[in-house]
């Protein structure tokens, strides 16, 4: 039976939740004028995480200070991000998708995958069933998709970024040649700008001339896997399923690019201990301990650098992951060289439960423990910034988070 999948996408997701609410509150509608998310727009300080049309007209990208943004539009209307808005509206989406499909996978908070096939029968026009879809997330919620149609999950969501907002497109095999070979290199999913700059100094500027390469002459450019699997997806090929529930993560991992340097270990500490508590807290919500502690930064030189731990006895507290994370940054960092970038990781991860039992109990671990669940609590009670640890509120530098680091950075 030929598959038929469906790609739904929320488009400019984080405005777009925040405008319907706005929307009903003061009657301005925040994706008609300049505005846009990040940072506390009291302070002024943090980054892009999305912006309105209006806001682009005006040169504001996400992912730049705010500072720089309001330069370039000093009428820019900010709100502050406000993550338990967004999980409510990424379930109610997801809602009404698991209404039409027997298969959806939440690929990220603002998309899903619906695996449509051997619904012929219920839905005999595929993009008729798309519109529905994609018309009553917009009349129930407030919000606008798009829908991309395909035979697999690639052609689905190269599909769905075709032209925006609130369409339905397909991406059918016998359309690649018309529709994805035409498209420029960098925008076939998965594709980074390193990897677009080796196939430009070959002439590779477009997906179909990257197709019809020798798949042999790719692999010495970019590696035997790298290049099989670019020159699979510039080919269509994808048989990777919809899955039903979500891959357990295999890691944990969260960063900052910094508003203004940092060059005292003092600052640089707050921020890994902000760092430590939204990584860890997120890591207890799935029950899971990390035996595998990893810290990065950045300087001026755009390079990353990082040094890790291995744990004899895995843990899932916050001050133990952070006290590690000191360490770790003592030993990276040469104290010198302001820093533009601070991340954390945690890997090797096991269930909290899996853990043998032992008589011998560490009095400060449990505290700990006890802290750390009262902790997560609250803030599942009554949001994110109810609480606030005291060395975190001390410094002056917003820790905006990065969009895959942000919520569902599960790698």
């Amino acid at each position: 039976m030929e598959r038929l999948i469906f790609h739904v996408d929320v488009n400019s997701a984080f405005l777009s939740w925040e405008a319907v609410r706005h929307l009903a509150h003061t009657g301005e509608d925040l994706r008609l004028i300049p505005s846009a998310i990040g940072g506390d727009p009291q302070k002024r300080t943090g980054i892009i995480l999305a912006k309105s049309i209006p806001a682009k007209k005006m040169g504001v990208v996400t992912g730049e200070p705010i500072s720089m943004a309001l330069r370039k539009c000093p009428g820019l209307v900010l709100a502050k991000p406000d993550f338990h808005l967004y999980q409510q509206n990424s379930h109610a989406f997801t809602d009404i998708c698991r209404q039409y499909a027997p298969v959806v996978e939440k690929f990220s908070i603002d998309e899903c995958f619906l695996d449509m096939t051997g619904t012929g029968l219920l839905y005999p026009d595929p993009v008729k069933i798309a519109h529905e879809i994609k018309d009553r997330i917009r009349e129930a919620l407030g919000f606008t998709v798009n829908i991309g149609i395909g035979e697999n999950k690639l052609l689905a969501k190269m599909a769905s970024d075709f032209e925006k907002p609130d369409r339905v497109h397909t991406l059918f095999k016998r359309e690649i040649p018309e529709k994805l070979w035409p498209l420029p290199v960098g925008d076939l999913f998965l594709t980074g700008k390193a990897t677009v700059e080796k196939l430009q100094k070959i002439n590779i500027y477009t997906v179909g001339e990257l197709a019809k390469m020798e798949l042999t002459s790719l692999q010495g450019l970019l590696g035997q896997k790298h290049g099989a699997s670019l020159y699979a997806r510039a080919r269509g090929e994808d048989d990777s399923p919809v899955l039903a529930e979500p891959e357990e993560a295999k890691g944990y991992s969260i960063s900052t690019t910094l508003e203004e340097d940092v060059t005292e270990a003092v600052e640089a500490n707050r921020i890994l201990l902000a760092l430590a508590d939204s990584v860890a807290t997120r890591m207890r919500a799935d029950g899971a301990q990390t035996a595998c502690i990893a810290v990065t930064i950045r300087a001026n030189d755009f390079k990353n650098h990082s040094h890790q731990l291995t744990l004899s006895d895995p843990t899932d507290g916050t001050m133990e992951i952070y006290t590690h994370a000191c360490r770790l940054f003592a030993a990276l960092w040469d104290k010198n060289t302001p820093l533009r970038l601070l991340g954390i990781s945690l890997t090797q991860l096991s269930k909290k439960d899996d853990g043998q039992m032992t008589f011998f109990t560490n009095p400060k671990r449990e505290r700990e423990e006890k802290l750390d669940k009262t902790v997560d609590g609250i803030r599942a009670r009554f949001g994110s910034g109810a609480v606030v640890r005291g060395a975190v509120y001390k410094t002056p530098i917003d820790v905006g988070r990065k969009y895959k680091a942000r919520l569902e950075n599960k790698e």
